[in-house]
């Protein structure tokens, strides 16, 4: 399932200083730890996992604020 992938790619790039598995779905990632530099490492780990290319203008903060953001984008793509 997507979420579980997301997940697994947020743990191994994400640094973040709470475990993904102490956060919801729409818990803020900024705030669980979740920084710029590391939100590139995630961005391309989900393109690569999900064939997908992510357009510069949901190349924002919004785009990452969550897990959930981070579905609505997969799903948008792969469509």
């Amino acid at each position: 399932m997507v979420v579980e992938k997301v997940r697994e790619i947020l743990e191994k790039t994400g640094r973040l200083s709470t475990p993904v598995a102490d956060l919801q779905n729409d818990s803020d990632l900024y705030n669980a730890g979740l920084t710029s530099l590391a939100t590139v490492g995630l961005m391309l780990a989900l393109e690569d996992e999900f064939d997908i290319e992510i357009p510069d203008n949901l190349l924002g903060r919004k785009t990452f604020a969550s897990i959930q953001s981070i579905l609505d984008v997969v799903a948008q793509l792969k469509k």
